[in-house]
């Protein structure tokens, strides 16, 4: 057996019948092998009907949500995270929080290089919700990067009324 085909016989969700958890549940993320670990890429996902819920009034909080990151060993397998992110669905939690969230568990399964989460919630009340976080490996060039990102990350802030 290849090492390729013993690599997808671990990955659960992929290939398989889709069961959607309605709770928050880290363990859903699935990870494989980065074949180019030695190559510096950026990997983004767009995720346009990421749903929570407001942790005080229940209601339902809508965002999309941009997620990259510079992978080091591992990759996330993106059946996996859709899954993932579905399951903040029921999710009572405020937006910030929610996409530290995110960062935090995609770290603890990827150890990253380098990766940042970018929230865009549609406004409730006649305000939007933008947090953005991010994260540089430590004792790497990637760590100053996070720095510069972050301080510049919204310097030419966009139009909203796209929303």
């Amino acid at each position: 057996m290849s090492d390729k085909s013993k690599e997808e016989l671990s990955l659960k969700a992929l290939g398989n019948e889709t069961t959607y958890h309605f709770e928050y549940n880290p363990d859903l993320l699935e990870t494989f092998d980065n074949r180019h670990p030695g190559t510096d890429y950026f990997v983004k996902f767009n995720c346009p009907e990421f749903t929570s819920l407001c942790p005080i009034t229940g209601q339902p909080d809508f965002a999309t949500i941009y997620l990259s990151y510079v992978p080091d060993q591992k990759l996330v397998e993106s059946k996996s995270l859709k899954l993932y992110l579905f399951s903040f669905r029921n999710h009572g939690d405020f937006h910030e929080n929610c996409i530290v969230t995110i960062m935090k568990d995609l770290i603890e399964k990827l150890d990253p290089k380098y990766i940042e989460v970018w929230g865009k919630f549609l406004p409730r009340g006649g305000i939007s919700i933008d947090p953005y976080v991010n994260y540089g490996k430590p004792g790497t060039r990637w760590e100053k990067i996070a720095e510069q990102r972050l301080a510049q990350h919204d310097l030419y802030p966009e139009k909203v009324d796209n929303r």
